[in-house]
């Protein structure tokens, strides 16, 4: 049993799976059980819960928990005073936030969120849709939603709704127009304050931090390797992207040399025809784990 443990929430429900593969990747494996909330990790300085993402920064805020992955949206709906350590986009379907907007029925003469005035909008974000009006002067009245917000606009049980959304095609689908966007929202990695500031906790989390956004950089990013000759390598240089510069090193006894990169892999069947033309050989793409900065470390 480790001397110091760091409490930790996993978000249960939709960020559940990705979840525990971005821990995967990042060195950590996260075995779930259907018949608990506290998933086993292979670090003996961490436990973990499964915590509904509405419900993390609550926790987090007060100390049941040391840390926990949810949205920036759940973090502003409980007006928790939490330290917010490091984004985390990591959408299966995209790299682009999901957003919180105000939709209405197609016909609807309600075109921006002004028109809105007296009337009834519902969402189950209903304490920041509350300050979001009430702070631009806009009387509405504002009700929680238990599901299938959508229907209840289409129905006609309330004039509008405040729904999350990545393309809105969804919201489309039901005969509705989004005239408004009220929150861009993404997974933040957040921590209990005083939790931050305990040196071995604040470690920890730091390292979590790093090594998380480690993986995640390097989603849809590969390594490239080749051999080539040294009267080429100027010219196969120019068209090799890298982070930095490709890594070269010279082969034994010859004058080739062998160049390594780390390139996006949507480009790699556009630059390997053109390394062959330019007498590349022996070409070699390997997927990455991780590809740890200096400024994916946390404060």
């Amino acid at each position: 049993m480790a001397a110091s443990i760091l409490k930790l929430g996993i978000p249960k429900g939709s960020l559940e799976a990705s979840t525990v593969e971005l821990f995967q990747r990042a060195g950590w494996k996260i075995s779930l059980s259907s018949r608990n909330y506290f998933p086993s990790i292979d670090d003996p300085e961490i436990s973990c819960s499964l915590v509904r993402a509405q419900e993390m920064a609550r926790y987090v805020e007060m100390g049941v928990l040391d840390a926990g992955l949810t949205g920036i949206d759940w973090v502003l709906e409980n007006n928790s005073d939490v330290e917010i350590i490091s984004d985390l986009v990591y959408s299966k379907a995209s790299n682009r936030k999901a957003r919180w907007v105000l939709a209405v029925p197609g016909d609807s003469q309600i075109n921006t969120i002004e028109d809105c005035k007296g009337k009834r909008i519902s969402t189950e974000l209903v304490e920041f849709t509350k300050r979001y009006f009430g702070e631009r002067g806009i009387p509405v009245e504002v009700e929680f939603s238990w599901g299938a917000t959508e229907a209840k606009v289409v129905e006609g049980l309330v004039d509008g709704i405040v729904e999350i959304t990545e393309t809105g095609s969804t919201i489309k689908a039901h005969g509705l127009k989004i005239i408004h966007t009220l929150l861009e929202t993404n997974t933040k990695l957040i921590a209990n304050k005083k939790a931050f500031a305990d040196a071995w906790k604040k470690s920890k989390i730091q390292q979590i931090a790093l090594l998380l956004n480690g993986a995640l950089n390097a989603d849809s990013m590969v390594g490239l390797k080749m051999n080539i000759k040294e009267e080429k390598l100027d010219e196969v240089c120019s068209i090799l992207p890298s982070i930095t510069a490709p890594t070269i090193a010279r082969l034994h006894n010859s004058n080739w040399v062998s160049a390594e990169t780390v390139i996006n892999e949507s480009v790699v069947r556009e630059i390997i025809p053109k390394l062959i033309a330019l007498g590349a050989d022996g070409i070699v793409e390997y997927p990455l784990n991780k590809i740890v900065s200096k400024k994916d470390a946390a404060g």
